[in-house]
């Protein structure tokens, strides 16, 4: 089955694919859609919804979203919606990562990584998922594997970084996988 990801994000796709086994994933850019989606909701699930949607409806077919994010106790939750702009460049790593790891010097490290996923349909209706995994952010990153906020993220699950984690470690307990996993459920499917 096809799954049209709503998303440019190379490595987000590549999750996707890893998580959803059996699923061909193509990229919006590769199902036709090359417009941008403001992602301005108030919230994780808002975000997903809107970029699902305006894919969906643009495509005439079911697409996939996600929005997701590091919080922090300490910071009040965020960098949160804003994650991947917390230092002001769009996906800029390294620039997000130095910046948080400034803000929380001092203070409790305890954060989560949060995402909301939706598969919208072109008629505007859609279904959602929202997952959680707990962990610390660490003063020095560990590993190359992942992306984003990894190679900082201690996980107490697998009690290791995401950096340092497998593909298949990571996503037994990521927050994506979860999203995820709780989307298929509703729609009678196992992943």
């Amino acid at each position: 089955m096809k799954i049209i990801a709503a998303t440019g994000n190379k490595n987000k796709i590549r999750e996707f694919g890893e998580i959803l086994k059996g699923y061909e994933i193509v990229s919006q850019k590769e199902a036709g859609f090359t417009g941008e989606v403001e992602e301005n909701g108030a919230s994780f699930l808002e975000n997903a919804v809107l970029k699902a949607t305006a894919v969906a409806k643009a495509l005439g077919v079911p697409a996939l979203a996600d929005d997701s994010g590091i919080c922090c106790d300490a910071l009040g939750g965020a960098p949160g919606i804003f994650s991947a702009r917390y230092a002001g460049n769009h996906g800029n790593d390294e620039e997000n990562n130095l910046l948080l790891k400034k803000n929380l010097q001092g203070k409790d490290r305890s954060a989560y990584y949060f995402c909301a996923v939706a598969l919208a349909y072109p008629d505007g209706t859609y279904l959602f998922g929202e997952g959680r995994t707990d962990g610390v952010f660490m003063d020095e990153p560990q590993g190359e594997n992942g992306f984003g906020y990894d190679p900082y993220f201690y996980s107490t699950e697998i009690r290791k970084p995401f950096g340092l984690a497998t593909p298949e470690e990571k996503n037994s307990v990521s927050h994506r996988a979860r999203a995820l996993r709780q989307l298929y459920a509703k729609l009678g499917e196992t992943i």
